[in-house]
């Protein structure tokens, strides 16, 4: 090899080299949390707060009934679902938010199980997750029937791999139009995978990063509405699906 055929090759692999680690800072930077309010990590006359190293804890000052348990999306920063949870709180449901190993639902997803948060028999429970997070909520109540009173999923195309057909708890899908991840096309071809008895809501110019509060994801379509406006939409249909 010549010194100019060389050099030109150095020059080519030190430019891929240098796309490749520019690409891992910004998926590392688009999927941190972004824009959360401090004021929803602080205690209030509503709800207190206490964060752990398995999870964000929203506790209802008031008597509560129910408790919530969710899982974030893959690699996404858990911080980014702290105002959704922490609202849904305020409507006096204990929270979990719990903080993945890893940051891999698909790697933790038993931990509340690991964590004896089913424990008290008098709760209703509610299990939810974002993305690759309602992915493995799925999973869970596929392994475990008996432990979950009710499934929320967000964005996502699945149960895919697994069949939730006969299951016998009440389920809500919520997903966005604009969602580029989980597109509504998939999300409809495995319709016949969750009970004919399941909730979909469909939210109008809704893409897949907005459920939470962090980056642009790779993948994704610009979303029609502000974030704020999405969260709340997202927000009303939860809370009414648990309280019913």
């Amino acid at each position: 090899m010549t010194k100019k055929k060389w050099m030109i090759k150095k020059i080519i692999v030190s430019i891929w080299i240098t796309i490749g680690i520019t690409f891992m800072f910004w998926l590392f930077y688009s999927y941190q949390s972004h824009s959360v309010d401090k004021r929803f990590l602080q205690n209030s006359s509503k709800v207190n707060i206490d964060i752990n190293k398995d999870f964000y804890l929203f506790t209802p000052t008031k008597e509560f009934k129910k408790i919530f348990m969710f899982y974030p999306g893959a690699m996404v920063d858990p911080k980014a679902y702290v105002p959704l949870c922490r609202n849904i709180a305020e409507n006096d449901i204990k929270v979990y938010l719990i903080k993945m190993p890893w940051r891999l639902a698909s790697i933790g997803y038993n931990k509340p199980n690991e964590l004896n948060l089913f424990n008290d028999t008098t709760k209703t429970y509610i299990l939810s997750g974002h993305s690759q997070g309602a992915k493995m909520a799925a999973q869970f109540v596929y392994e475990n029937p008996d432990l979950v009173d009710k499934l929320i999923l967000i964005g996502t195309s699945h149960p895919r791999d697994i069949s939730l057909a006969n299951i016998r708890i009440p389920v809500l899908k919520i997903y966005g139009s604009k969602d580029g991840v989980a597109d509504e096309k998939s999300i409809l071809a495995n319709k016949f995978k969750l009970s004919e008895t399941t909730k979909f809501v469909r939210i109008e110019g809704a893409n897949h990063s907005q459920f939470g509060y962090y980056g642009f994801q790779l993948g994704d379509n610009k979303a029609d509405i502000k974030r704020e406006r999405q969260q709340v939409e997202t927000l009303k249909s939860m809370v009414e699906f648990i309280n019913e």
